[in-house]
């Protein structure tokens, strides 16, 4: 059995692995971050903590900030897992991008990654083995007209992922990417019924993919053998 750690999982994505980590009865120990919405991590957490045998922890914070990761090491312990899904995103012209937007959706999306590994990684090398599965998004392979920060973080987070792949595959830790298409959560609940339906028409699989859907599939990456390392898994139903 292990402990698994999800950042962002107040909602969403983050919410849905952590409910198909808690069915599948692989992990004792779940342990949720959100950033800011105290309410939805509590859901998440009474939900997580019904769907399984096992000891569910919550802690509301900016995973930005190193100093509050290293509270989370503190508080709970090593962890198996971890999931790095904390996401921002900003809509917009670059030239109309604040400073303090763009710190924000890099510090959120790619800053974390190096925070959550720096403090984490150190408990899985003693140990011999581990597994971290980093969110990201097709827009970091191809980049996205008024979501540059965006694309440019997830970028990085794909960069960083067969780097430290590399890194780690010695010491038996898997490091993979999970780039995700669209996904019907919170961040594109934006989009207008005519945006969607454009983009319904753009997707050769023919429909936008649910958290549920997206979950599964993180989960079966996290149940891959130890030989699948260091790749870049695109979930899009072909559309880019």
């Amino acid at each position: 059995m292990r402990t698994i750690l999800i950042t962002g999982a107040s909602s969403g994505v983050g919410r849905a692995i952590a409910l198909a980590c808690a069915r599948s009865g692989k992990f004792n120990k779940i342990i949720l971050n959100g950033g800011h919405d105290a309410a939805a991590l509590e859901e998440t957490s009474r939900r997580v903590s019904a769907a399984g045998d096992l000891l569910c922890f919550s802690s509301l914070g900016d995973v930005g900030d190193l100093s509050y990761v290293r509270t989370l090491r503190k508080a709970f312990g090593p962890v198996d897992v971890l999931v790095n899904n904390a996401a921002v995103s900003r809509i917009g012209l670059l030239t109309d991008m604040p400073p303090e937007e763009w710190d924000l959706v890099i510090r959120t999306n790619l800053t974390s990654l190096y925070n959550t590994c720096h403090t984490f990684v150190p408990d899985m090398v003693s140990r011999g083995g581990g597994t971290i599965l980093n969110i990201s998004s097709v827009w970091g392979l191809k980049g996205a007209s008024c979501e540059v920060a965006y694309s440019a973080a997830k970028g990085g987070v794909n960069a960083f992922t067969q780097a430290l792949a590399r890194e780690l595959a010695p010491s038996h830790i898997r490091v993979n990417a999970l780039a995700l298409g669209i996904v019907s959560t919170r961040m594109n609940s934006h989009l207008s019924e005519k945006e969607t339906a454009e983009i319904i028409s753009e997707i050769p699989a023919g429909y936008i993919v649910s958290p549920e859907e997206a979950a599964d599939a993180a989960l079966r990456i996290l149940e891959m053998p130890e030989y699948l390392n260091g790749e870049i898994i695109r979930f899009d139903g072909c559309w880019t």
